[in-house]
């Protein structure tokens, strides 16, 4: 049996789970506005490892969310995994985020899921999923207007969820759009396509490996 820490903190959720073969098997987050990931993550791996009967020495496999979202969650989520690889000599697994929120929803044939992620004003990172969970359309920054995503008008239905769906909500105005605005990154998702890059030794480079930032970090500062 393959059994797999998975650590989400693309965003504000802090998130973990453990998986046994792609099974949930615990899970414990909070999503709160003030990013806890710093106080809250390893206490929340020691928490699910004991609601899952487990210990750090049954683990086969690390996974991590690895972006895009938030530079700053990003980064402890990624130092908290490769910590736990080097310290139990174990394999590390790259998840991205926003394939991770796809799996959320179940659509239906000639339907299309495009996960979107709050980022400055009127932009979001998005990428685009078929009714298979594949992807159609790559990873990209863009900002939200008035003919986003109009290609995808032919299908059924265009199914936008995540941080970023109410600013395209407030925008986009076709019929055959829903909105799932209460929607975020989860380690709940993440289990099954672990275990999935597991079974092909599709791992990272633990000492090389870096978040999916998809832009420079620009550092903010108060105006005087």
């Amino acid at each position: 049996m393959v059994k797999i820490i998975n650590l989400e903190t693309a965003t504000t959720n802090c998130s973990v789970s453990v998986s046994v073969d792609g099974e949930l098997i615990s899970v414990k987050e909070e999503n709160t506005p003030n990013y806890s990931h710093a106080e809250q993550l390893h206490i929340f791996i020691e928490e699910a490892l004991k609601e899952a009967s487990l210990s750090f020495s049954d683990m086969d496999a690390i996974a991590v969310s690895k972006g895009p979202g938030s530079y700053t969650g990003l980064r402890i989520g990624v130092s908290a995994a490769k910590g736990l690889c080097f310290s139990l000599d174990l394999p590390l697994i790259s998840v991205p985020t926003l394939e991770s929120m796809a799996n959320q929803i179940q659509v239906g044939l000639d339907e299309v899921i495009i996960p979107v992620l709050d980022a400055r004003r009127m932009e979001v990172y998005s990428c685009v999923f078929d009714d298979n969970h594949k992807e159609i359309r790559t990873t990209k920054a863009e900002i939200i207007d008035k003919n986003s995503f109009k290609e995808y008008l032919d299908f059924k239905k265009v199914h936008i969820i995540g941080s970023g769906a109410e600013k395209c909500e407030e925008i986009l105005e076709y019929s055959n759009f829903q909105f799932y605005k209460e929607a975020f990154p989860s380690a709940k998702e993440m289990a099954r396509i672990a275990h999935k890059k597991f079974e092909v030794s599709d791992f990272e480079d633990v000492a090389y490996f870096e978040p999916y930032y998809l832009k420079d970090f620009i550092l903010q500062t108060k105006k005087a």
